[in-house]
């Protein structure tokens, strides 16, 4: 990249591709249609503009989808929050209820950039649960440890979540969504343990 992503111009400049890009998925209701040329056009700014920034449609698009996801979650647990049981619950229910929607949403056109965005999902899912866990005082457990829990955590819940969002009418989320908790709770219980001493009201 040509720019610096910290950048608060091009965080400007960034926001408004995402703005014509939302603005285009209204209107199209479909991610395959829409062209570079579509998104440079909403937003008013000029394609060599938009390549600075970003290689191609793909390379935004995980841009995009990473932008999507991180607020979903900020809206519900934000910056400040820290580890603790209930917040985890928390963090699942948007997990399980950002992924219905992503399925709800996605016409069969969309399927080809699929892959794509449940790789950006789970990535920033994973980064969400290590940045919660190095806030934490890690009395007793090694680096390695939690961030092998945070793995196995982040890939539980998010396979869970995308099993049933697909397949949502072979089981409620109500009784999905509590399984999750269950399997969690039991085979994770010295994490559990550690939430409940050692957090203060808020992952």
């Amino acid at each position: 990249m040509s720019v610096n992503p910290e950048d608060p111009r091009v965080k400007r400049t960034r926001q408004l591709f995402v703005q014509a890009f939302n603005d285009l998925v209204g209107k199209k209701r479909n991610v395959y249609s829409i062209s570079v040329h579509d998104i440079t056009n909403q937003a008013a700014v000029n394609r060599t503009t938009f390549y600075a920034h970003f290689q191609d449609k793909y390379d935004f698009l995980e841009y995009w989808m990473t932008e999507k996801f991180q607020m979903a979650i900020r809206d519900r647990l934000p910056e400040e929050t820290r580890c603790n049981a209930n917040n985890l619950r928390t963090l699942i229910q948007t997990l399980f209820d950002f992924l219905l929607r992503f399925q709800q949403c996605s016409t069969p056109g969309d399927k080809q950039f699929e892959a794509m965005f449940e790789k950006v999902m789970h990535q920033e899912l994973h980064r969400f649960l290590l940045q919660r866990i190095n806030e934490m005082d890690k009395q007793g457990f090694s680096q390695e440890k939690w961030e092998a829990m945070a793995l196995v955590i982040s890939w539980g819940i998010f396979g869970s979540a995308l099993q049933w969002s697909r397949y949502p009418q072979d089981r409620s989320v109500e009784t999905k969504f509590e399984g999750v908790i269950e399997v969690i709770s039991v085979n994770l219980a010295p994490v559990w343990e550690f939430y409940n001493k050692n957090s203060r009201g808020g992952i």
